[in-house]
């Protein structure tokens, strides 16, 4: 395999701001490349006008329409490279050219600790207890395991005061960190209310006590130890509900992710129209001034250099056509396949594969596998990864082909309009759909629900 063909099919496997970053190298490293700000076509041949420059440097060979590599990417390159802008220093190096990081959960408990008039040693004993605190918030050490760890570094302290630090610590922000279990931390929380807060003794009440039958929605069981009818035990549900059972998330959220749409849907005319976000891919050009050099240039390295740098700029401006044209022909065929989907909805969409694609466009399956991956599509309905309309199929009762995301709307709509109190079993769910021509068995149900995050029927049950 050609360094140039390894070139096209690296870029071809780029996220748009991973492209958008190897286009800035480029043209950092390449004197020959330009940004092509005016809306013209790729210039590609020297820009004397007079044909082809013999002294430059030939044509390189054309890139195949498509790229049959039987092998896998990681035969080629270990990863898909990262950048980052390193330890050197910048001249943006400033603060405010610089994005602040993230206040971590230990930042914070630490931060509040330094306000506390604690002696050298419960220091020592709060930054063992923060240290031991994982990002949701919960203590992952008993007691015992703290006083080992602080003995480890010569510092002797007995159970009772390791305690009373984690007391301490377990009234930091956010209410309920620190804790040593789900009941410990739900516990906390409620405690922060006033005590003339409506349901609030029932609620610790029922953590302290009946956590497990909770947890399995018993709420026959619940009502009898409760004493409570089924009205009272819905408002102490409900305050036990409003609690956070994983408090730091509150101070580390995840982190947001953007996403550019490689392509746009719209639909004109009765139509579906499928085109490139111009915006996301950078329009490159050979620089006119720089080509010329090379036939004016005697000295025989820097003409070297020069012919070497325009043959890289060829090959680059080549390699990112041909990833945008392959990218426009396979979004067109999934539109053109998935119109019910753009139409309808989820419900109607088509049973599609990798070969039905790479047949289609004529191009190996590990092509349409690369360009599908990471690349994003716009349309009225949403954002979707191009992945997301690749399905795998179930026949019906008919013979006819039926998607497993079409089979995934029908149950995630099956289940929102059931009953809370008495919910659609797997069983019963494979019954509705066979009823309705669709054959599934139970399991592929429950793989299905799983998939989607939705709890079984017994953890969905709930008081109406």
């Amino acid at each position: 395999m050609t360094p140039q063909l390894q070139q096209a099919i690296r870029l071809l496997q780029l996220s748009t701001l991973e492209l958008n970053t190897e286009v800035q190298e480029a043209l950092e490293s390449n004197l020959m490349l330009e940004v092509d700000e005016e809306d013209n076509e790729v210039e590609t041949r020297p820009a004397d006008g007079n044909g082809q420059d013999r002294e430059s440097s030939a044509e390189p060979v054309d890139i195949p329409s498509d790229l049959p590599v039987d092998s896998v990417w990681e035969d080629i390159y270990d990863s898909i490279p990262t950048y980052s802008s390193g330890s050197g220093t910048s001249e943006f190096s400033d603060g405010e050219f610089q994005r602040s990081a993230a206040e971590t959960l230990a930042d914070h408990l630490f931060w509040q600790m330094s306000l506390m008039r604690f002696s050298d040693t419960d220091v020592a004993i709060g930054a063992a207890i923060i240290d031991a605190v994982n990002d949701d918030g919960y203590l992952r050490l008993s007691i015992e395991e703290l006083q080992e760890s602080l003995a480890a570094q010569r510092i002797e302290v007995g159970l009772d005061e390791v305690e009373a630090v984690l007391h301490q610590v377990q009234n930091f922000d956010p209410v309920g960190v620190a804790a040593r279990d789900l009941r410990e931390c739900l516990i906390r929380q409620l405690l922060q209310f006033p005590e003339d807060k409506r349901w609030r003794k029932e609620a610790i009440e029922l953590v302290d006590k009946h956590l497990e039958l909770l947890a399995s929605r018993d709420y026959g069981q619940l009502k009898k130890l409760m004493t409570q009818d089924e009205d009272g035990l819905k408002q102490v549900i409900y305050l036990i509900q409003s609690l956070n059972p994983r408090p730091g998330s509150q101070i580390q959220p995840a982190p947001a992710e953007y996403v550019i749409p490689d392509v746009f849907v719209r639909k004109q005319n009765n139509a579906w129209r499928v085109e490139l976000n111009s915006d996301a891919f950078p329009r490159l050009r050979v620089n006119a001034h720089y080509a010329r050099l090379v036939r004016g240039t005697e000295n025989g390295a820097d003409k070297d250099c020069l012919k070497s740098h325009l043959q890289e700029a060829r090959w680059f401006i080549k390699s990112l056509k041909s990833r945008n044209d392959t990218l426009l022909k396979v979004a067109k065929t999934i539109v053109e396949r998935q119109q019910g989907f753009l139409e309808f909805g989820e419900e109607a969409m088509k049973p599609m594969v990798l070969h039905d694609v790479a047949e289609e466009v004529e191009m190996h399956e590990s092509t349409i596998s690369r360009v599908t991956t990471r690349k994003y599509m716009h349309t009225p309905r949403g954002i979707f990864e191009l992945k997301y309309f690749f399905s795998s199929h179930v026949y019906t009762m008919s013979g006819a082909e039926c998607s497993s995301t079409a089979i995934r709307a029908l149950l995630k709509k099956l289940i929102a309009a059931e009953n809370p109190s008495r919910p659609l079993s797997d069983s019963k769910l494979a019954a509705i759909l066979s009823e309705q021509g669709i054959k599934v068995a139970r399991r592929t149900v429950a793989k299905y629900r799983e998939a989607m995050a939705i709890p079984s029927s017994t953890e969905r049950k709930s008081l109406t």
